[in-house]
């Protein structure tokens, strides 16, 4: 399934990815930010488990902002699989 992430912190306002199960895919950042990290980024994750990207990428920060594109990633993961466990009403 696709969702979008709408990131607070970063230069990058957006991030859209797929998700099946815990497998992430087609990450694009969008609105902004670093081109290199933003093309590079994507590219390291393809294929990773939710669990894989927080470990290798959760908590990078970016200056002094306190986060960066890549923990927004793990950030924005993590809420799209646990939203996509989540019993429906």
């Amino acid at each position: 399934m696709e969702y979008t992430y709408h990131t607070e912190g970063t230069c990058a306002k957006r991030i859209r990815f797929n998700l099946d199960g815990d497998v992430v895919s087609h990450v694009e950042f969008l609105d902004g930010g670093c081109p290199g990290n933003l093309q590079a980024v994507p590219r390291l994750v393809e294929g990773m488990t939710v669990e894989e990207i927080e470990k290798k990428i959760g908590g990078i920060q970016c200056g002094y902002r306190g986060t960066s594109c890549a923990d927004q990633l793990s950030k924005a993961v993590r809420k799209a699989y646990d939203e996509s466990k989540a019993p429906v009403d």
